[in-house]
């Protein structure tokens, strides 16, 4: 039996692109000679739609498009993920389902079991789980149909997915006493790079374990600050891969389940290759899905900046990359130097622009104000609040979305301005610490040198009063982002970070700045995760809190 594996971006709430794409792939695939064509989890509308699911007109368009999309399937079958109305009318209003379509009509409905409500998923909020099991047949086969997580937990009384009961079996274990033939899984998946590698593992386990071959199906693309990064893949009852689609791109294959082919693998590239593609699709998404172009940035001859520069002119294409240079008194030639440098180098436009004179006429009209105090970090923050001004303008005059360039240290640690050098549309760094944005630049640079080399071995400063480093105010970042992923990734306490041989006042000062600065990571722009623990929907803390761990 051949069956096509549709790996798609889909865009929420775009019904008619996501129809559209999913006609085309059902003819495509039907061309080929396949009988069944499987797509992603909730491709209909997107992953996730949230609170838009609480509209009447969303749920109807779902409708609509899977009406229209049923009567393309005939003479081949079809497995699409949408949200379905609860007829029962207990629990919630929704399920997430898998919508198995044949012959023009919607022959079963599988719901989703395990809604997962941990990080930056809250499935539970608006869908009811899943209570019955069944397989689906087709062609002489028993098709055990997952949804995502229904593959993925062994412990079936975590409290991370919600339920209404607590099951003693695993929904694999549960399907696996009705004797099936082969397992299929509609996924949306996001990536994450410390948690990558723990996806292929369970899926092939699982083949291994239940002794049935697996076809999984995962969405690929950005929605905001999540990024899909495909992968989808065959793994045979060994629990060996047998095919694997591309990753961060839209791909499609048909594969005979019952016939013995060539492996067909996706080269394996380092985990900061997979970083740097995720956020080049991140950038490219958010600008396309929302319906814009072109984008802006600073320019300072930093390391940030000028990944970020990188980032933005890969994904956007140069020509829609306009960065601005502005020196103050306290910035240094080289720097100024090397920005222009980077900037040749990719093809973008920029101008320099100096903002001592911005920062003077501040300083004099705010001098009655402040007389007699000595100047402090408000003098510094006037330098970086005139430079958001400026690259507001820009954004503003010529409908370029500013990108921020803070990284995810000094988010964490609160290293950053208010309404200045943390002003933005989309933080591309926000999730990468200040260790990884070194290993971004030096993978950008495997080539060639299209980053000075200067701005990667200078020590980091912001240049906001005379010979600034970094080290003024932080640990080294070599050791900060260790307490960092520690504290943020792994949530373990102060103390526990200090038994591990760490600085005990290095510990304690580092925690404490992360949780006194989560007012300011409130107001940041969205951030692109990489990780399995980004700041913003996947770490949310209240803000009045009083907590010294």
């Amino acid at each position: 039996m051949k069956v096509a594996l549709a790996q798609l971006n889909f865009h929420i709430g775009n019904f008619h692109s996501n129809r559209e794409k999913i006609i085309a792939h059902i003819r495509k695939a039907k061309h080929a000679g396949a009988r069944l064509v499987v797509f992603s989890e909730l491709s209909v509308c997107g992953y996730h739609p949230y609170d838009l699911l609480e509209r009447e007109e969303f749920l109807e368009w779902t409708n609509e498009s899977i009406e229209i999309i049923g009567k393309e399937c005939i003479g081949i079958a079809a497995i699409i993920g949408a949200p379905t109305i609860n007829k029962s009318q207990k629990g919630k209003k929704l399920y997430n389902s898998a919508l198995f379509i044949e012959d023009g009509k919607i022959k079963q409905v599988i719901h989703k079991t395990l809604l997962p409500t941990y990080d930056i998923f809250d499935e539970y909020r608006h869908f009811e789980p899943n209570n019955n099991f069944s397989l689906v047949e087709f062609m002489g086969k028993k098709l055990a149909i997952t949804i995502c997580e229904d593959l993925w937990d062994d412990q079936p009384t975590n409290n991370s997915f919600g339920r209404n009961k607590l099951y003693s079996k695993t929904p694999l274990e549960e399907l696996s006493r009705l004797k099936p033939n082969l397992i299929i899984n509609i996924a949306a998946s996001p990536f994450a790079y410390d948690q990558e590698g723990k996806r292929k593992e369970i899926l092939t386990r699982n083949a291994r374990k239940y002794n049935l071959p697996l076809i999984y199906v995962n969405q690929v693309g950005a929605q905001t600050e999540l990024i899909f990064d495909g992968g989808s893949m065959c793994i045979n009852q060994k629990g060996e891969v047998e095919h694997e689609l591309a990753y961060f791109s839209e791909d499609f294959r048909i594969i005979d389940i019952e016939a013995q082919n060539e492996k067909n693998l996706q080269p394996v590239f380092s985990e900061i290759g997979k970083i740097h593609d995720a956020l080049i699709l991140g950038i490219k998404d958010y600008f396309g899905k929302m319906g814009f172009s072109r984008a802006t940035l600073g320019l300072s001859g930093g390391i940030d900046s000028a990944v970020v520069a990188v980032l933005a002119a890969r994904a956007l294409g140069p020509e829609n990359v306009r960065v601005l240079l502005m020196p103050s008194k306290f910035s240094s030639e080289h720097s100024v130097e090397d920005a222009e440098i980077l900037a040749r180098n990719l093809g973008i436009k920029h101008e320099l622009i100096e903002i001592q004179p911005m920062v003077d006429a501040f300083e004099k009209g705010l001098a009655n104000s402040f007389e007699g105090l000595s100047p402090d970090i408000t003098e510094e923050n006037i330098q970086a609040r005139t430079r958001g001004v400026l690259l507001m303008a820009i954004s503003n005059k010529f409908g370029n979305i500013l990108l921020n360039t803070t990284n995810k240290s000094e988010c964490a640690v609160g290293y950053g301005t208010l309404y200045g050098d943390m002003n933005g549309g989309l933080s591309v760094l926000g999730d990468v610490y200040k260790t990884d944005v070194y290993r971004l630049a030096r993978f950008i640079n495997i080539q060639s040198e299209i980053i000075p080399e200067n701005s990667i071995t200078k020590p980091p400063s912001a240049e906001l009063k005379p010979g600034q480093k970094d080290t003024d105010s932080l640990p080294d970042y070599h050791i900060l982002d260790q307490i960092l992923f520690r504290y943020i990734e792994l949530n373990q306490a102060p103390v526990e970070i200090i038994n591990q041989g760490f600085n005990e006042d290095i510990v304690k000062r580092t925690a404490r700045m992360v949780n006194s600065n989560e007012y300011k990571r409130f107001q940041a722009p969205p951030i692109l995760r990489i990780s399995s623990k980004a700041f913003g929907f996947g770490r949310r803390m209240p803000l009045v809190a009083r907590y010294e761990g």
